[in-house]
């Protein structure tokens, strides 16, 4: 069966100093990305009470894990400075943001780039949402009527109405249409049976960022598609995306080490306890806790998370990541594109372990996405795996 072309997207940081986003621009250029994305964070997913060097080289004194530009004023900063790639923000939410507002947001990015920018959608995270004072007790319901509103914004001209139970519309009116060809995308963070649904139904594209195998990332990508068919929209023209943390190393045995790394066992925290129940196991934070949607970082000490951490099995992460040398990390993501993926966008974690590992994990990265755009036959390294 043929290897099927995949796009490729990095992530563009969205933590000071500018200077830093600025130069993941360029590599993003360098790496030929076709899409760079942004967060939209207030807390950041690492907690303080391990943010240091022992956690990370990252962890300079006086860094801290928690500061993060507006995702909004940022991709416009940058829409001049990543040529022909795609801006991205995976995601945003519509409990801070009002949907119109982010809307609005997107149309006027979409006349700042060369390209249709993509806006990533979600239900929320925890961190961002109750710290704030606001309410996360049924952030599904009100996505589903954000999206709706969106869509409205985004193909409507003149006086709108919406009635729902978190968002009414009257007479409303947002005029400012985006040039005709580079119309925003809704990309939906979806885990989830309801979020597949809601994918299907009102998407561009599907987002998830929790790990999976090629067969659990076909089942889900079925939902989404059967929802857009009993849509009357097209399966085929919602883009099969992932958000993927990729750990690689000079060889199997220096990749399976960096798995026991303190910052690779964290990550397994932040998948929900649906992904340690395949294992038959229970997430190190409690049975039905789903990972970063629930974290809030401030209200974990250190002793529960080195406790959290030292009970992640290494067999798990080696089941559940994209992990090996570059060639395997090929393999493992073009198992996926079998499966349907189209849009892989490359986090690559194993760079947080030491200086070293991060210079080889970007050089990396050149080699990676080359083979992965071009879906060139396997090299010879690569069957003999």
């Amino acid at each position: 069966m043929a290897t099927p072309r995949l796009e490729i997207g990095v992530g563009l940081g969205t933590q000071p100093p500018i200077g830093r986003v600025r130069g993941l621009a360029w590599l993003g250029r360098l790496l030929r990305a076709d899409s760079l994305w942004a967060v939209d964070h207030f807390l950041g997913l690492f907690p303080t009470s391990i943010w240091d060097r022992d956690f990370t080289w990252v962890a300079g004194p006086g860094t801290t894990p928690h500061a993060f530009f507006d995702y909004q004023t940022l991709l416009g900063y940058m829409a001049r400075r990543v040529g022909s790639a795609r801006l991205a923000v995976g995601v945003t939410e519509p409990i801070r943001r009002h949907p119109v507002l982010i809307a609005q947001a997107a149309m006027t990015l979409a006349h700042l780039t060369r390209r249709a920018p993509i806006l990533g959608l979600g239900a929320g995270e925890r961190e961002n949402i109750e710290p704030y004072g606001l309410d996360f007790r049924r952030p599904v319901d009100v996505f589903e009527e954000a999206i709706q509103v969106i869509r409205l914004c985004l193909e409507s001209r003149g006086a709108v109405s919406f009635q729902g139970d978190h968002f009414q519309l009257r007479d409303a009116v947002l005029d400012l249409s985006p040039p005709p060809n580079r119309i925003p995308s809704i990309w939906v963070a979806a885990h989830g049976d309801r979020m597949l649904r809601l994918t299907g139904r009102y998407g561009d594209g599907w987002y998830p960022t929790f790990p999976m195998s090629p067969s659990v990332y076909a089942e889900k990508l079925a939902v989404v598609r059967r929802a857009a068919d009993a849509a009357g929209r097209d399966p085929s023209s919602i883009v099969p995306a992932l958000q993927a943390f990729i750990v690689v190393g000079r060889s199997e045995a220096a990749a399976r080490e960096l798995l026991g790394s303190r910052p690779v066992r964290y990550s397994s925290l932040l998948v929900s306890d649906e992904v340690w129940q395949r294992h038959g196991l229970t997430h190190p934070l409690g049975e039905g806790f789903r990972g970063m949607i629930d974290l809030v970082p401030p209200r974990l000490s250190r002793a529960e998370l080195e406790e959290a951490m030292r009970s992640v099995p290494v067999d798990l992460l080696a089941e559940e990541a994209v992990w090996g040398t570059p060639d395997q990390v090929v393999t493992k993501v073009r198992a996926l594109a079998q499966a349907g993926l189209r849009h892989i966008v490359l986090v690559p974690l194993s760079a947080m372990v030491s200086r070293r590992d991060a210079a080889f994990t970007i050089r990396a990265l050149f080699g990676i996405s080359r083979r992965l755009r071009s879906g060139a036959p396997r090299l010879r390294s690569e069957s003999a795996e």
